[in-house]
């Protein structure tokens, strides 16, 4: 069985983690499963958003605890697997994490990895790694607390203290939260209304975005700058313009 499923509607691929059993456990196979998937559809023109979520229950429960009390130290860095969701923070698909239920250690740190977060009533979010003795190392002290803020970071991390769908809306964390039989389809409702915007100006918009969190003002300023002289040299921009002039749906190519 495979531990990722893959799907496609249109424009909109929804890819999710398929290891029931173990709440979505981050093994190391389903990990390289997952960061194969979104490469391939991330290097498909014809792909323009990405839904990743897991299931009811939980969208990512963590690591997988068994595999980890095995590894040494050097097996983690040669094995680079804390890379992987550095692989997916930089994929240029913009990519919406569907959340429902727990949502916890590596999994917490696989949401932050997308660009926005739709989250179930049920949804739980948290970092309990140092109830095990390590910490977050996958980009949780950092996308949390930028996130978040200092003191509620703080407070998740230390403490595992968890937050709800609610908690997490107020914070920052999460972008919308909806009832719990629609949290898959409100992030492909998402992620179609993404789609259907232009592909060049979407890509070059969330790396802006990005920016804004990695570089300081007058820097992200100036890249913003650029990006946007480079989405006003595309087709798809003048697409846009023209179709908006013409009072017609615009047909963009990617180009």
């Amino acid at each position: 069985m495979s531990l990722v499923v893959t799907e496609r509607a249109g424009n909109v691929a929804v890819v999710l983690l398929n290891r029931p059993e173990a709440l979505n456990a981050l093994s190391d196979e389903l990990m390289d499963e997952l960061v194969t998937q979104l490469q391939e559809l991330d290097r498909d023109e014809g792909v323009r958003c990405i839904v990743l979520g897991g299931n009811e229950r939980a969208f990512a429960a963590g690591a997988d605890i068994g595999e980890l009390a095995q590894a040494s130290a050097i097996d983690l860095y040669y094995q680079r697997r804390v890379e992987r969701w550095d692989a997916i923070r930089s994929l240029w698909t913009p990519l919406v994490a569907a959340v429902s239920g727990f949502c916890l250690g590596g999994g917490c740190e696989l949401a932050m990895s997308c660009d926005l977060i739709v989250a179930s009533e049920t949804a739980q979010f948290g970092q309990p790694e140092t109830g095990l003795g390590i910490i977050p190392g996958a980009g949780g002290t950092q996308r949390l607390t930028r996130a978040v803020g200092k003191a509620l970071a703080m407070d998740v991390i230390l403490s595992g203290r968890r937050l709800s769908a609610d908690e997490a809306l107020a914070a920052g964390l999460v972008a919308r939260v909806v009832s719990r039989e629609a949290w898959l389809e409100e992030a492909k409702r998402v992620a179609r209304e993404i789609a259907e915007k232009g592909p060049v100006a979407t890509r070059l918009a969330k790396e802006s975005v990005d920016r804004a969190f990695e570089t300081p003002l007058a820097a992200g300023l100036e890249a913003e700058r650029r990006a946007l002289y480079l989405a006003f040299a595309s087709e798809d921009a003048r697409e846009g313009l023209n179709a908006f002039v013409e009072k017609r749906r615009p047909d963009f190519k990617s180009r």
